[in-house]
């Protein structure tokens, strides 16, 4: 059995610690990439690219460039729902994956930011 990603290759936590970059990026619930929904194919590409982690947000509503307003109230459930991932890595290692991104996206918004990251560490022995 194949050993997760995770394991094949550990990040050295102190390494990740100072000044990286977050990448948001705000997409459509029902959007898609090849049949599949559009956020978990892009977190399906960041793990394979090995990023440091990736955390998907589902909004309760927004509106974008159509200015079409998309809320989760009871009569409007199937609506496409705004989902916001984030993921704070090398600035570099960003950079080299946004032209995948750029192609996998139809609609949406990037934006890139600076941050110090203070503390990056998993629970020693897994999950408690």
């Amino acid at each position: 059995m194949e050993k997760p990603l995770a394991e094949k290759t550990p990040l050295d936590q102190r390494r990740f610690e100072g000044e990286r970059t977050l990448m948001r990026i705000h997409i459509g619930e029902s959007d898609k990439w090849h049949g599949k929904l559009l956020y978990e194919a892009i977190v399906q590409l960041l793990r394979s690219e090995g990023f440091s982690g990736v955390t998907v947000l589902r909004g309760v509503g927004g509106y974008g460039s159509t200015s079409v307003y998309h809320t989760e109230k009871i009569l409007r459930l199937s609506q496409d729902l705004p989902i916001v991932l984030e993921s704070v890595e090398f600035s570099e290692r960003i950079e080299q994956i946004l032209p995948k991104l750029d192609e996998m996206i139809g609609g949406g918004l990037i934006t890139l930011e600076k941050v110090r990251v203070i503390l990056y560490r998993s629970v020693p022995g897994g999950r408690p």
